[in-house]
């Protein structure tokens, strides 16, 4: 997936702003924080939110928020959980399907809150 399919599936002017964006939330395979790539980015926080919430309307991303009260973003590539520990906040991303069905309901996101292998290793 490159920035520039990404582009032409959507409505979204790719500015340099976006592009910066997009490259660095392609190039990683797990969800990431305005606090993870504010380094990697010349721009300021109003900035990066402006464009992340033109992403979200477009689609082209989706967020959560996590136990650390930071919102959390990734490509929308295929609708899938997020698991993310109580002990140490790590956040997995989740391929496997849901095995409940809500009737009527179309589930974009299911985030679930719990206890790591690592940590339960450890006895935390």
């Amino acid at each position: 997936m490159n920035v520039e399919k990404i582009a032409n599936k959507s409505n979204v002017k790719l500015t340099t702003a976006r592009r910066a964006i997009l490259e660095i939330l392609i190039k990683n395979s797990h969800p990431l924080s305005y606090e993870d790539i504010k380094d990697e980015l010349s721009m300021d926080k109003a900035t990066f939110y402006r464009n992340i919430s033109i992403f979200e309307d477009e689609n082209i991303i989706t967020s959560f928020e996590s136990n650390d009260r930071k919102r959390y973003f990734e490509i929308q590539k295929n609708v899938h959980s997020h698991f993310i520990c109580t002990n140490c906040s790590k956040i997995e991303c989740i391929h496997e399907k849901p095995t409940f069905n809500l009737v009527g309901y179309k589930i974009d996101n299911i985030v679930i809150k719990g206890i790591c292998p690592n940590c339960l290793h450890k006895g935390n």
